[in-house]
């Protein structure tokens, strides 16, 4: 087992035993304990209301991910090989880039209602944001050397695009792809929180929450969102370092 692992273990077995020594001991009184906390958290894996409350939270998230992929890749790959474009459409990009999520939530909720489609319009609007500035700078900072030979053997404008940029461009896109997964979990439960419905783990808190006397369950609620983020994050981390072995991507680190 390597230190870092040892530190990282010990700083979590450290902060449980001092978040029960603060519940037992009265300091923070409306804390419940740890022990309690962590075992409702494993009670819920065998909830079947739960797992249709991750479940729900996940196909919003995937569906607003990839939309923002379908949309956001081709228009920074368009705005990186165009620079002129990307000049024009700056000003919009920045405006676009700096107005929240969230604070479009009751904007949406007017438009789509309150169910999955409002939802994952949301992490499609907040996703596009990482996934666009990443492609505009990956496609853009293309070696303008190798660019030049390769035309030279012959290669168009769509070949070098298929043969040269892209595959220089890819690390760089996929990390952003995987900053904006991790953006649109926290989007989606934001906006289950913010907006209601049927299904959701920001409805599940919120229900957790409405009933009162639960505070267990609803802190367990939040260590799964927490723990679903870590997970979503480490799996792309890991299809990265596979997909690009051969090339060297900083970015694709923990």
């Amino acid at each position: 087992m390597s230190g870092a692992i040892v530190r990282a273990t010990g700083g979590t077995v450290g902060l449980i035993v001092l978040a029960e020594l603060a519940s037992r001991t009265g300091l923070v009184p409306a804390l419940p304990p740890a022990s309690r906390v962590l075992t409702r958290s494993v009670s819920l894996i065998g909830d079947r209301g739960f797992l249709t409350d991750v479940a729900a939270t996940l196909g919003a998230w995937a569906g607003g991910l990839g939309a923002a992929v379908v949309v956001a890749v081709p228009l920074g790959v368009l705005f990186g090989r165009l620079p002129g474009l990307e000049v024009a459409t700056r000003a919009l990009v920045g405006l676009f880039r700096r107005v929240p999520a969230v604070a479009a939530v009751p904007l949406a909720i007017a438009v789509l209602g309150a169910g999955t489609p409002m939802r994952i319009a949301l992490v499609c609007y907040a996703a596009c944001r990482p996934i666009l500035i990443h492609t505009v700078s990956a496609v853009s900072d293309v070696d303008p050397v190798t660019t030049d030979t390769m035309r030279v053997f012959g290669l168009g404008p769509l070949g070098l695009l298929w043969w040269v940029a892209l595959p220089k461009a890819a690390p760089s896109i996929f990390a952003g792809i995987r900053r904006a997964a991790s953006i649109g979990l926290i989007v989606t439960i934001g906006a289950e929180l913010l907006s209601g419905g049927a299904h959701g783990i920001g409805v599940f808190l919120t229900r957790s929450q409405s009933t009162g006397g639960h505070p267990a369950t609803l802190l367990a609620g939040a260590l799964w969102a927490g723990l679903l983020g870590l997970a979503v994050d480490v799996a792309f981390v890991r299809a990265g370092r596979w997909l690009f072995r051969r090339h060297h991507a900083p970015e694709l680190t923990p």
